[in-house]
Formats: structure tokens, sequence, C-alpha cells
């Protein structure tokens, strides 16, 4: 991939146009190889952290690694929290490492079971202590069956962290894959549960039927805890979700939007999702009859949603992200595709439409082992983060500055 200029080069742009700086090149801390970087933030001031694989030498060892994002916009050292030989490695289900406050963070990654290739568990270990000491590894699923637990999501609620992930264990006779899923009599469902150093709290069923391989996303609202992911009805129409965990328990789920896409196989192209108090607004893919990017707003915590924006149509793959500024403007980016080339783009909304114009951050490809783009805040503009395919696997980071 390589770092694009902004358009209109020569002339003076519209006010609109000059919403973001120029995209710079930013040296990125993972080695030769590495693979699906991951970007999170705490929400109160502890620094942006990029989690990312590393393998090794051999292709058969890898590594879960991180670093923190600097005042001086640099990354800090490299550390690893874990590593292994039977860890399961794909381009849509990737680990991550989040931080809580200033002094904690939780991570996660996924380890092979015998038994099948989609056999597989979420692992997570806990650090309290500024990333010092680890906890031991621990799951934070205890139904034992060898299936697939995977797209997990991790926030902090109430002070302590957090996940969500998809759960397997109805579905053993279905033999669940990433490109799709054979019908059985279980289906995928949705549980969370509070992260602790010796293993998750009690957990909770979400939702009992949703789609089977597309990625989760947690937000917190003013007085709640937010998880949107891709529903999955009786007769296969995969559309949009989100419930709000309120003290301990979950709503029931609410539609973003009726978008009506029937589809008899995981998209694997989840949601993305970004609150601040009472706002929240989601992005998406969908091809009901085209492949679309949509927006939604929420002016009441997500208990319901105006109508969507369309962001994109026709020519995008989705693999979407999205920012809220403190001026309530949403940004969304997406994989845009022309060919076998495509495009990292972003755009600013706000609920009456766009707010300047789509920029490319980045050129990419569609290939899976590009994996998906991932776009944050940080102090003065925007963090982006991608998978590098050509030559070989490389991390990518550049920093943007809003206007």
């Amino acid at each position: 991939m390589s770092v694009l200029a902004l358009p209109g080069c020569g002339r003076e742009p519209a006010p609109t146009e000059r919403w973001l700086g120029p995209v710079v090149d930013v040296t990125a801390p993972a080695a030769a190889g590495a693979r699906f970087p991951h970007l999170a933030a705490a929400p109160a001031g502890a620094p942006v952290v990029m989690s990312w694989l590393e393998p090794g030498s051999d292709g058969s060892r890898y590594s879960l690694r991180y670093a923190a994002w600097q005042e001086d916009r640099r990354w800090g050292p490299a550390a690893e929290v874990a590593a292994g030989e039977n860890w399961f490695v794909n381009w849509a289900d990737f680990p991550s490492v989040v931080p809580l406050d200033e002094r904690a963070l939780a991570a996660h990654w996924l380890q092979q079971q015998p038994g099948g290739v989609y056999s597989y568990d979420v692992m997570t270990r806990l650090s309290t202590d500024h990333r010092r000491t680890w906890s031991a590894p621990v799951a934070p699923h205890d139904d034992g069956t060898a299936t697939e637990h995977g797209f997990v999501s991790i926030a902090n609620w109430q002070g302590l962290p957090y996940a969500v992930w998809l759960d397997g264990r109805n579905t053993a006779s279905e033999g669940h894959g990433h490109d799709g899923h054979a019908s059985g009599h279980g289906a995928m469902s949705l549980r969370g549960a509070a992260l602790a150093p010796g293993g998750a709290r009690a957990g909770s069923e979400i939702d009992g039927r949703v789609c089977d391989c597309c990625q989760t996303d947690l937000a917190r609202a003013r007085d709640a805890l937010l998880v949107v992911y891709r529903d999955r009805s009786a007769d296969e129409v995969r559309d949009i979700r989100l419930a709000r965990l309120e003290r301990e328990e979950w709503s029931a789920p609410v539609s973003v939007h009726a978008d009506g896409w029937k589809i008899d196989a995981c998209p694997v192209n989840g949601p993305a999702i970004a609150a601040r108090g009472d706002t929240v607004v989601v992005a998406w893919f969908t091809a009901p009859d085209q492949p679309r990017v949509r927006l939604a707003f929420s002016a009441d915590g997500g208990r319901s949603f105006a109508p969507p924006l369309e962001v994109a149509s026709g020519a995008v793959i989705g693999r979407v992200d999205v920012v809220l500024l403190a001026d309530g403007r949403a940004l969304v980016s997406w994989l845009a595709t022309a060919g076998e080339a495509a495009a990292i783009r972003v755009q600013p909304f706000t609920g009456a439409g766009p707010a300047g114009p789509a920029i490319e951050v980045a050129t990419a490809n569609v290939a899976r082992s590009s994996g998906f783009p991932q776009m944050i805040e940080v102090p003065g503009g925007l963090l982006f983060a991608w998978t590098e395919t050509s030559p070989n696997p490389a991390v990518r980071t550049a920093f943007a500055a809003l206007r």
C-alpha cells in the first residue's frame, strides 16, 4: 500500500475539502511479516494502543504484540502479551490489546482446539500494573465444546473489562467456517461476560441466533454499554442489530435498519460503532441489491435510529470503521474497489448528510490477507493502520491532522 496525498493539488480547496490534512506515513513498530493491526483507546485519557500478530521465523509460532501511541506522534516500544504454536490465525478474526484506563490492559487471542479447523477458543490475559505483569491465560467461556469462539470485542464497563464474542456452543453439528456456514441444528450465538484475572464472571446470552463470522463492536454511551453485530433470522436475513447492557442485564436487541439483506452465507463484514453521551453512530456494509456502506445516527443512546445515510455504493467491499468527533461529525472509513485494486477511503458526515468529500488514505487490494483497516481519533487528528500484503505482509500506519 502507499499513502496518498489529498486531492485538489494546484487550486485553493473549498472549505469542506480542508477537513483533513495530508496523510503522513508513520513508522510502525511491528517486525517484517506482521499483520492484522487493531487500534483501541480507553475512554479516559490512556494512550491509544495498537496490537498485531507477528509470526516466528518458521511460520508455525505467532506472538501477540502491542505498542502505545506517543505524544510526539510516534509509536513507543513494542511489547509481547503472549506467544504460541497452536493459535488460530485468520484474516477476519484477529486478536486485540485494549487499554481500560491509565494502568490496565485486556488482551485476547484465539487458540486452536483439536477436532477441526474452526474449533478454537478465546483466550484472555489482563494487566493492572502498567503492563509489568499479565494474568494467566483463561477463556471467558466455559462450555468446553470443540466449536468456534471468536470475533471478540472488549471495553471497560463499570471498572471491569467486559468482552462479547460469537459463541458456537450450539453449533456442534453445524461445521461453521469463515466462508459461510453449513446448515444444521444449532446456531451461532452472541454472548458477553466481565473478565477477571482468574476467569470470566457469569456470562450472558445476548442473542441466540446471529451471523456466523461477522465482527462485533462495542461502545460506551451515557448509561449503557452497546454492542453491534450482524443478526441472522430464520429465513437468512442478515441485518445489523444493537443491544444495550444496563447495570447487569442486556436489553432486547433493536434493528439499526431493516436492509432486508437475505444471504445464505456469512458475508464476513461486521459493523462499527462509536458513541458520545446519548449520540451513537453505526456504520456497516450491506448488499440487498448492490454493495453499500451505510451510516445511522441515534440521539437516544442506541434505543432507536434515524433512517440511514448512504456513504458509498457500487464498487465497495465494506470493512468499515467509524469515529464520532466531539463536534458531532461521524467519520466513516471503508474499502472501495476498482478491479483487483482497492483504496481506503474516509469521509465525514452529520445527521444531515456528507460534511466534506471522501479522501483516499492509502491504496490497498481486495485480498482477504489485507484484513480490516483500522481508524481511531488521537490528539490532533486521525490514526490509521492496515496490513500491506505485497510483496510481503507488513503493518502500516499513518496520521492525518483534523481541520
